[in-house]
């Protein structure tokens, strides 16, 4: 008897083993799969189907119908009839979650049926579905069983925007990606300032941005990039559809130099202008009516149930700013409640220990750095915690410092929101929400592009959507996760890396390029090289060879007349001149340098350079990369023959 025990044991064992083998790869990784014999192939005329008594699932329905079409162009309709072998089937069920208000459940079989409490949950499940579509060129389902649901509720990015523009089109873009990828809560950070160490230490000339539209404040809003109210709330839209909680955060009282460049008087003369005069009544005047600009109304411009009111880093020299460090952040967090919504902070109230009361119940608190906010203290003080430790989430692009791409390795093996800092804590406890990483542009003026943002963002985004809902034990070993995770796409339309199919080497080529005429790529990702044979004429300053929504390449650009580029303001060259002559051009670009050769000469090789202030003393990287415009051509001269692009995988 114990040997025929054993045995069915063994079998159990070896039969759950296969069924995890078997399990699709999916980001984040799937908690449970069990495997059945076939596959469910979808053809054109294939339906989505919903009930008409669910009619919150018609908006999921209708997106997961236009992303089949946008991934694989299959046609596909939205029915409320009865599911039908080759279906998919959106189903709500009454059953209490029995881990998440966010998990689902799918069958596939016959048909394919997506079962779960809520909307949400539904829609993750569609996101799961297309990823492994996404993966053969049948675009076939296994048959099986997916039980999926998140360790934490928050799965989060925060973006600087303040210090650098970040154009709408990217955050759109990010909406989608981090639905594609589970990832929920998207922190835009709307204000900040560089340092003055790059402004001849001159606070009133340090460039400092706010990207929103602003009545009550006429000229507030930057000059060089900025949303109005309206982008602003069609962004929260978009995210509100995929299920994205958009947290806008107006930093005060430091980080405040925008406000103060403004306003001189509200800035503090003790403590720099880049904090705000605590001790100054028309401070709080000020901050009131900007706060209420964006809060008020049965349709404020910030929609969603949290906002951030800052509250990091600002100085705690003397006991008597301590003390009304703490008055205003218990202020603002009780502004913002009058308006509905739920505050966020940054964590800070360890470096600012004091006397007077900070309210903690319902506030949620950024965990970033622990001699801030010691986490232990702040959950025994009431407040829920984001995980966001800075020496494991913060990116400072070519910074120097923290990290410019983060160690995605070390994240994935080591890393849960239950580990802020040093700190570790009892994974899902019930005081972290979640788990969030930023990017910190600080380095205001450098040369990064979005581009660049992106290439070191993407990466983060696919791993911590791994380690904020799967939690501490992924089965993927890391090595193999890298490799797949490679082969997804950004999202359902969208392409910010410039992929041109999913092959390498010859990509693209056209025997003649005619001026003004549309090819059918946008742009050439990192990895290219582009090649062209060019028999010159002088052509005027601002001449194009191509163009892109993101950037420009001249045969002869607006201030010199010399071959370059132009993206997110910055303007390359270099030291070639277009002439009367037959030459062949090649550019190769990555993700640190862009390279021109003529007649396989190198004319030169824009590595990242470094920028020198204070006769030397301070100095700041400067990178000249390029994402290679590929989608309208110029109005030039020249003959411009034999395009040939060139990726590497």
């Amino acid at each position: 008897m114990f040997k025929i025990f054993v045995t069915l044991l063994f079998l159990c064992v070896h039969i759950l083993v296969d069924a995890q083998e078997n399990k699709p790869f999916v980001i984040p990784e799937l908690k449970e799969w069990k495997s059945a014999e076939g596959t469910f192939t979808p053809t054109d005329g294939g339906r989505v189907v919903y009930s008409a008594r669910q009619p919150e699932l018609k908006a999921t329905a209708i997106t997961f119908a236009e992303d089949l079409h946008l991934m694989f162009g299959s046609i596909w309709t939205v029915s409320t009839d009865k599911a039908r072998p080759g279906d998919i089937e959106l189903t709500l069920h009454t059953k209490r979650p029995k881990h998440s208000p966010e998990e689902y459940e799918v069958s596939i079989g016959k048909k394919v049926r997506i079962t779960a409490p809520q909307a949400v949950g539904i829609y993750w499940g569609t996101r799961s579905l297309l990823q492994i579509m996404e993966q053969n060129e049948a675009h076939a389902l296994p048959c099986g069983t997916i039980t999926d649901w998140p360790d934490y509720a928050v799965r989060g990015f925060m973006l600087d925007c303040g210090r650098k523009f970040i154009p709408l089109e990217f955050l759109q873009d990010y909406v989608r990606i981090m639905s594609y990828y589970k990832m929920n809560t998207f922190q835009i950070h709307l204000n900040d300032n560089a340092f003055p160490r790059f402004y001849h230490w001159d606070l009133m000339k340090t460039y400092s941005a706010f990207r929103l539209e602003c009545d009550t404040y006429p000229g507030l809003t930057a000059q060089d990039g900025s949303y109005t109210k309206q982008e602003f709330i069609d962004l929260q839209i978009l995210a509100e559809s995929k299920f994205v909680n958009i947290i806008p955060e107006i930093d005060v009282p430091a980080h405040s130099l925008a406000f103060t460049q403004y306003k001189p008087e509200i800035g503090s003369q003790k403590y720099g202008m880049d904090h705000l005069d605590l001790f100054n009544p028309e401070t709080y005047k000020f901050v009131d009516n900007l706060f209420k600009e964006y809060l008020e109304g049965e349709n404020p411009v910030f929609r969603g149930k949290q906002v951030h009111i800052g509250t990091d880093e600002y100085s705690n020299k003397d006991t008597a700013v301590v003390e009304k460090f703490r008055y205003f952040t218990d202020h603002y967090i009780k502004y913002v409640e009058k308006f509905g919504k739920q505050a966020c902070i940054w964590g800070a109230l360890t470096h600012a220990a004091g006397k007077t009361p900070v309210k903690s119940e319902n506030v949620i608190m950024s965990a970033w750095y622990n001699g801030y906010a010691d986490p232990a203290e702040m959950i025994r003080q009431g407040y829920k915690l984001i995980s966001i430790p800075d020496g494991w989430l913060y990116i400072v692009p070519a910074a120097g410092y923290y990290y410019d791409y983060l160690n995605t390795e070390r994240l994935y093996k080591e890393w849960t929101p239950a580990r802020i800092g040093k700190a570790v804590f009892e994974e899902k406890h019930p005081s972290i929400l979640g788990g969030m990483f930023a990017v910190w542009n600080d380095h205001a003026g450098n040369g990064i592009s979005t581009k660049d943002i992106h290439d070191r963002v993407f990466p983060a985004v696919q791993t911590l959507a791994v380690k904020m809902w799967t939690g501490a034990h992924p089965v993927l070993p890391f090595e193999a996760f890298d490799q797949e995770r490679k082969q997804l796409s950004e999202a359902p339309g969208v392409n910010q890396r410039g992929k041109i199919g999913k092959g390498q080497g010859l990509v693209y080529e056209q025997s003649q390029i005619h001026p003004n005429s549309t090819l059918p790529y946008r742009e050439a990702g990192y990895g290219y090289r582009i090649e062209f044979d060019l028999q010159g004429q002088p052509e005027a300053y601002g001449t194009e060879l191509f163009r892109s929504p993101t950037a420009v390449f001249y045969l002869s650009d607006p201030i010199k007349g010399m071959m370059g580029f132009a993206r997110d303001g910055y303007l390359n060259t270099f030291p070639y001149r277009v002439k009367d002559e037959q030459v062949k051009v090649r550019v190769e670009g990555d993700n640190r340098l862009t390279r021109l050769y003529i007649n396989n000469k190198l004319i030169e090789d824009m590595q990242i350079g470094r920028q020198y202030f204070n006769g030397g003393k301070d100095s700041m990287k400067y990178v000249r990369t390029l994402v290679f415009p590929l989608e309208k051509s110029g109005n030039f001269k020249s003959r411009v023959t034999n395009l040939k692009v060139f990726q590497q995988q």
